[in-house]
């Protein structure tokens, strides 16, 4: 157990937070005895490599880094697979032994940041697919009580970034400790019709992809988009794409006709919110020690010696601007702790 633990090392903005208590997790069974030496504090949060928080200067309480380890195989069907992951497992390392195994339904998740114990809290989703796609259950772990409890996609209410583990009381009350992924073995089904995949595909001459082959692309497109946290501190889309209904986006493109969409459903598209950002002039900006990085404008990043609360500052800045031009609410992403 530390005290006055500097977190610098443990989120991707590199802000120098302080832990006024701090701890590291490699088993589940070890949460009791840990909480119980840290008096059972009633501010509690979970790390896991802090790649979608933005951290105050002091987080009170007691903050545990969650290194819980561990992939096996624990049921196999003829064309599927079931994979229990540890909720510790770095997220990208766990992508890339799919990949070796053979088996398919996360290669377009490659390259997010994170540990897979934060996938089905935020649902996190990229190039047309979502966590929830290949989620099977969740084991999670009462913090008060140690008791084991099972989730279903349905319990999780999975929405778009959103699952019933966003809600900070319902947070406070389980550490996930183990999530379970249905997985294919075979005819797996693609999907290369978002961004830049397939384009990249046919570039590389590849007319039967598999899902490494996708994972290529996914990962070739996101290093060209997004900056390397580890030499700019940032926590990738700060904002999530607004979902607004049709009228209203046939009544935008009056004015904005080159407006990009997507379709969510026969009443709403979704508006990529880094357009939005870069028709305000944000892209590239840089106010103090932050700014909007020059390649995607909706990544927000960290030049160096930010804090929290300037990041949160220059992000209502940008969001304040967006609802001015064009009356939309852009919602963050990432979580103010």
């Amino acid at each position: 157990m530390h005290t006055n633990y500097n977190l610098r090392f443990h989120n991707t903005f590199g802000i120098p937070a302080v832990a006024e208590r701090f701890a590291t997790v490699h088993h589940p069974e070890e949460l009791s005895v840990i909480l119980a030496a840290a008096g059972n504090p009633q501010d509690l949060l979970l790390l896991g490599e802090g790649s979608n928080v933005l951290l105050p200067d002091l987080v009170p309480g007691l903050v545990l880094l969650n290194r819980i380890q561990g992939i096996d195989i624990v049921r196999e069907r003829p064309r599927e697979v079931i994979v229990a992951v540890g909720s510790g497992v770095n997220w990208h390392q766990f992508v890339l032994w799919t990949l070796r195994q053979g088996l398919g339904g996360i290669e377009n998740l490659a390259l997010i940041p994170g540990t897979v114990g934060a996938s089905p809290i935020q649902n996190i989703g990229a190039y047309g697919v979502e966590l929830k796609d290949v989620f099977e259950e969740l084991e999670a772990i009462d913090w008060r009580t140690g008791k084991k409890q099972r989730f279903t996609a349905e319990d999780c209410q999975f929405g778009y970034r959103f699952s019933i583990f966003k809600d900070k009381e319902l947070a406070r009350k389980f550490y996930l400790s183990k999530i379970y992924f249905k997985l294919t073995k075979g005819h797996h089904h693609l999907n290369t019709s978002y961004g830049a995949i397939q384009e990249l595909l046919d570039n590389w001459q590849i007319s039967e992809p598999q899902p490494a082959d996708v994972a290529a692309a996914v990962i070739e497109i996101r290093r060209a988009k997004l900056p390397d946290w580890r030499q700019l501190g940032n926590a990738g889309s700060f904002f999530k794409n607004p979902v607004v209904d049709r009228d209203f986006f046939n009544n935008l493109r009056t004015d904005y006709p080159q407006a990009p969409s997507y379709p969510v459903d026969e009443q709403s598209v979704k508006i990529p919110a880094g357009w939005l950002i870069d028709q305000c002039g944000w892209k590239g900006k840089r106010i103090g020690n932050v700014g909007c990085y020059s390649a995607q404008a909706l990544v927000i990043v960290n030049y160096g010696g930010a804090s929290g609360q300037e990041v949160l500052a220059f992000s209502e800045q940008v969001a304040a601007s967006v609802l001015d031009r064009f009356g939309v609410v852009l919602e963050r992403e990432v979580n103010w702790v």
